[in-house]
Order: structure tokens, then C-alpha cells, then sequence
């Protein structure tokens, strides 16, 4: 191999963040002896921490990987904190005084051989920091909103279809309203403000939740759920209001939360909506690990989550940001799909805000398109 040759393959290995070590062994020199060097490279699972707060959504630090991430539940919550009241389901698992941005970490992971490496942290609108060459990515050079239609929705680049997923067994592109779910009517979370229909509306084929000055706001859920499977959903936010977080998020039929466990997905608490994180809550301490990713979140873009008894996995337009492969903080029972736009008061008088969702999908765990399967969940409000 000639000088041009050994040029050509190392751009080539270093154009897709691959590491290359020469060793060059010239006419009269013996080789290198390499004994003492290691057989095989090791491999270095990393694992979400424990996620914790300590002031509101806008300071948020950016995720790490590796130990230093506080612990605990968000916000000092305990079991006893979580209780709610018929038609008052607390679904964000922060306690009554409030909700604190994240000091610390949770990071994403890998699976026990290695691979599948997350990207919590990761910038995915920054060349420096975004997709890889050879990923399967979003990110510069990639369009999501690619197919808009008139409205200015469109399909975009789907996990689903990168990933083989199959025809979905449940989908919503609120054509025909909301007919699909149940919205919530009560008070606000952590009974701050209200959750009223009247913050839904439907224009177009686009859903989209309002929050308005005097917290007033709106949840939904598509009941019944299933165990394991994937779930998909379109969304943009505006920039809006430090108190109003916007979510899609999974919740237990069983309506036992914390022990039944909540994956908040997508949670924007970042209210510039350039920052989305993902809480794995689980436990009957409402323990929690979180990852976070860098986006702009005020376009549209397709949002998905796979849970397998495998692992837990997070996507943005198909590309994986977010794994774990702790089955001890799985959900233990079936979940369905919620939206919702919460509103964590922080004195003053808030502006209004909002979060659109084009479309909803759900796809089994095996590719089929039965029915949804559950256990005797809650049948809905």
C-alpha cells in the first residue's frame, strides 16, 4: 500500500469518528513489540444517574456522563407527596411547591456489549457536536421538516421508518378532533391552576394545548396503553413561558404512579424550547434518571420512545439520543400515551403558551396491528 492509499483510508476512518493508530515499521528496524500492550480494547457501560434540581427550567445544566449527578426525586418529592385526588392525577411527579431545573446529571448510556450509544447533551442543530458520519441521523444535512404540507406540518424523518417499525396499531392525526382521548377537567398539576378542555382545540389536523396568564391548561390521554412497544408523536413549542413545561409522556393504566413508574419522553422545561429531556420515573420513592438533549424544539420535529424488556430508548426524527438498559426501573405494567402542558407557578403573572402535535402513533412491541394490549387498566376518566 502506497503513501496515498494509507492517506485515503485513514480520512476515510476519520470521517466517521473512528480513532486510527499507525504503526510504522521502515526497512531495517524490527517491529514494534506490542506485549505489553492490551489484547482487547475495553468497553465502558455507562448508565443514567440519578436526576435532581435545584433552582427552575431555564438554568439547566447540560448533562454529563459518569458520577456527580445529585439523586433523589425531582424536586425532594416523596411517596407521600405523590398522592392525588380523583380527577387530580399528578403525571409529572413534582411535588406541590414546584419544579427546579436539573443541577446535575443523568446521562445517556450504552447496552451491556457497547453499542447503541446514546447522546445525551449532544447539540443535534450543531455541526461540531451533532449526527456522525455513518449515523442514521437528523441534524444538519437533514430536513425534518421534509414533505411539509400546506399547513406547515408534514411527515419528517420517523424512527419508525428507520427503524422498521411496521404499520402502527393505533394512530391519531387529529382529523376527526379528539374524539381518541380523555382530557383531563380539574385542577392543575399539583392543583396549580386548572386542566380545562377549553385549553384544546384542534385547527387544520394540528392539536394544540394553551396555557394562558392565569394558569389555565390542558392534559390528555389516549387510553388504553400496552406493555412494551413504541409510541411516536410529532410536536413543536414555541418559545414560551419559564412555568409552562410542554410533554408527551407515558403513564400507567393502573393509575398507581409512583410504583407504576412515568417515562416523560419528551419534556421541555427549557422555555426557550432549545433544550428537551427525558425522567424515567420508578419506585415508591418516585426515584428518577434523566437525559437531555440539545435541539431547537420551536420546529417541528418527530419525537419517539421504544420499551422493550430490553431497554428504554428516546429519539428525535430517528435518530437515537437517549438509552437504558437498568430493567430495575422499568414501568411494571401497561402504559398510554399523554400529552400535556404543565404549568409550575413561579410567582407573577405568566405569559400565555403554547405546544402543537400534528400526529400520534403507537406500534406493539412485535410489528403487529392488533389491538393495544392491556390488563385491566384504568378504562379512563
Amino acid at each position: 500500500m502506497n503513501i496515498d492509499e494509507i492517506e485515503q483510508l485513514i480520512r476515510r476512518y476519520l470521517s466517521t469518528g473512528v480513532a486510527v493508530v499507525i504503526i510504522a515499521v521502515g526497512a531495517g528496524t524490527g517491529a514494534p513489540d506490542l506485549s505489553g500492550l492490551p489484547g482487547n480494547p475495553a468497553v465502558v457501560t455507562v448508565e443514567p444517574t440519578p436526576a435532581g434540581r435545584d433552582g427552575r427550567a431555564g438554568g439547566s445544566a447540560a448533562t454529563t456522563i459518569g458520577p456527580g449527578a445529585s439523586s433523589g426525586p425531582r424536586g425532594g418529592d416523596d411517596a407521600s407527596a405523590m398522592e392525588t385526588e380523583p380527577g387530580n392525577v399528578d403525571r409529572s411527579g413534582d411535588s406541590a411547591s414546584g419544579s427546579t431545573p436539573f443541577t446535575g446529571s443523568g446521562s445517556s448510556g450504552t447496552d451491556s456489549a457497547g453499542s447503541g450509544t446514546g447522546a445525551a447533551g449532544r447539540d443535534l442543530d450543531d455541526p461540531a457536536t451533532g449526527p456522525r458520519a455513518g449515523d442514521r441521523s437528523a441534524g444538519p444535512g437533514h430536513d425534518p421538516g421534509a414533505g411539509v404540507n400546506a399547513s406547515g406540518t408534514g411527515e419528517g424523518t420517523t424512527a419508525a421508518e428507520r427503524l422498521g417499525w411496521g404499520t402502527p396499531n393505533r394512530v391519531d392525526d387529529f382529523d376527526g378532533g379528539t374524539e381518541q382521548w380523555s382530557i383531563y377537567d380539574g385542577p392543575g398539576h399539583a392543583g396549580n391552576g386548572r386542566r380545562t378542555p377549553s385549553a384544546v382545540s384542534v385547527t387544520d389536523g394540528v392539536l394544540t394545548i394553551t396555557g394562558d396568564s392565569a394558569g389555565n391548561t390542558a392534559g390528555m390521554a389516549w387510553n388504553p396503553g400496552q406493555k412494551y412497544g413504541r409510541w411516536e408523536g410529532r410536536v413543536r413549542a414555541p418559545a414560551g413561558d419559564p412555568s409552562y413545561n410542554a410533554l408527551l409522556l407515558l403513564w400507567p393504566d393502573a393509575e398507581d404512579f409512583p410504583v407504576g413508574g412515568e417515562i416523560d419522553f419528551m419534556e421541555m422545561m427549557d422555555h426557550t424550547r432549545q433544550k428537551t429531556d427525558i425522567f424515567i420515573h420508578y419506585g415508591a420513592d418516585n426515584s428518577q434518571v434523566n437525559g437531555q438533549v440539545e435541539i431547537d424544539a420551536t420546529q417541528w420535529h418527530n419525537w419517539a420512545v421504544e420499551w422493550t424488556p430490553e431497554a428504554i430508548t428516546a429519539y428525535v426524527d430517528g435518530e437515537e439520543w437517549y438509552r437504558t438498559t437498568d430493567a430495575s426501573i422499568f414501568p411494571p405494567g401497561p402504559m398510554h400515551l399523554c400529552i400535556q402542558l404543565d404549568w409550575f407557578p413561579e410567582g407573577g403573572t405568566p405569559e400565555e403558551s403554547r405546544m402543537e402535535v400534528d400526529w400520534v402513533r403507537q406500534y406493539s412491541p412485535d410489528g403487529s396491528t392488533g389491538a393495544a394490549a392491556t390488563s385491566g387498566g384504568h378504562p379512563g376518566r
